[in-house]
């Protein structure tokens, strides 16, 4: 009997936890303690719990020692001699989190979350002030800030594109570019951006306030002009159109995007919009969420260029962020205080969030004031903004 209980003892995953700390079984505790904290963030704070318990759930998985080398094998998507995939182990010794894997891998999930979100998202407020354009514009500079300071801290120039995207706030963009230029650290960069993407609520505002005065943040904007069906029709095909001439490289993300939206305005594909908005959308979210965790496993995420990502990623949201404000206040003296500089934060690509969190700080000082429908111009812009970022990054680097 006890020969029995020592044999499943050795064979479970404590035997490498407890017997094997001091080599490594330590990084274990680490991970769970991290998995229990993306876990309260999901379910008791409720910040992005369609994102981020699939993410834990895919991180608990990969970092059980005796379960993680059946299910995932990242070194299969990490070759040396520059191959994308090592097909022959895949088909020989592939777990399930391998097969689905191959959907990022091969940049199949984030062009199909776009297609969801371009569904389920309204371009008329950027259509009918085609201004905000420049707000979600200016907000890409945290994206540049982000990759500048990886470059300084001795981040490879792909590895610095990838976490660079961070400061979109846009997660499926950020996993686009990064399972391209730097698979290994697909996993920090998931985590941090959509973990970020979860905290904009708390990293905003303070920001936001800062930077305005309650002048500024009490302006009421005048009532956005009526869009016609045509102008929502012809809208999605243009970009495509535009972006397909200019960067090819942006097309996946922001065709699927113009494809999504384009099904939702057309008033004749309501199924179609429908399914991409709810079961697609979810399906993909969900396999999307689980591969990206797993692929942060303890051996390779507890590694200080994890801590960097993480440091980085809340220094693009802040950059992101100030310069969406500062460009406000810049149009607010422009326009004769037209513009209220608050909806500049929106900038960023974390829909409708950040929306909504430009019309709280704003409503915080005029309660009369309505600046949501507003803040989704800028909002709307920061997502063609970041998938054109990731574009141009994927040009030049890949």
């Amino acid at each position: 009997m006890l020969e029995a209980l020592k044999g499943i003892y050795e064979s479970s995953a404590f035997s490498y936890i407890i017997d094997g700390f001091m080599d490594g079984g330590w990084k274990y505790l680490v991970m769970y303690g991290i998995v229990a904290v993306l876990f309260y963030l999901g379910i008791v704070r409720k910040f992005e719990p369609l994102l981020l318990l699939p993410i834990a759930f895919g991180m608990l998985l990969t970092n059980i020692p005796t379960l993680s080398d059946a299910i995932f094998h990242m070194e299969f998507f990490v070759q040396s001699d520059g191959a994308v995939i090592n097909w022959a182990e895949l088909g020989a010794h592939g777990g399930l989190l391998d097969y689905l894997y191959l959907g990022v891998k091969l940049g199949i999930f984030p062009p199909l979350i776009f297609l969801g979100v371009g569904a389920m998202t309204d371009f008329s407020p950027l259509i009918a002030n085609p201004k905000s354009l420049l707000l979600g514009a200016a907000a890409q500079f945290g994206v540049f800030a982000a990759f500048i300071g990886a470059l300084l801290l001795g981040f490879t120039v792909p590895e610095a594109a990838s976490i660079g995207i961070i400061g979109g706030a846009d997660g499926p963009t950020a996993i686009y570019v990064t399972k391209t230029l730097a698979p290994a650290l697909l996993g920090a960069i998931a985590v941090a951006a959509y973990s970020y993407m979860a905290l904009v609520p708390m990293i905003q505002p303070p920001i936001m306030k800062a930077l305005t005065t309650k002048k500024e943040r009490m302006v009421k904007m005048d009532v956005l002009r009526p869009v016609s069906k045509t102008e929502q029709v012809i809208f999605p095909i243009v970009v495509a159109l535009v972006v397909s001439a200019i960067l090819p490289s942006a097309l996946s993300l922001v065709g699927m995007l113009m494809l999504g939206n384009l099904l939702r305005v057309s008033g004749v594909t309501e199924r179609l919009s429908k399914t991409a908005q709810n079961e697609l959308m979810n399906i993909v979210t969900i396999m999307l969420g689980v591969c990206v965790g797993a692929t942060a496993k303890a051996d390779t995420f507890l590694d200080p260029k994890t801590l960097y990502i993480i440091l980085l990623g809340l220094c693009a949201f802040a950059f992101a962020t100030l310069a969406g404000v500062l460009f406000g206040k810049l149009m607010y003296i422009v326009t004769g205080g037209k513009i209220n500089p608050l909806i500049g934060s929106a900038g960023v690509s974390a829909v409708p969030m950040a929306a909504r969190v430009s019309q709280k700080v704003g409503q915080a000082e005029n309660p009369s004031n309505f600046l949501l429908m507003h803040a989704m111009g800028p909002n709307v812009a920061g997502v063609i903004g970041s998938a054109v970022a990731a574009g141009v990054f994927l040009t030049l680097f890949q």
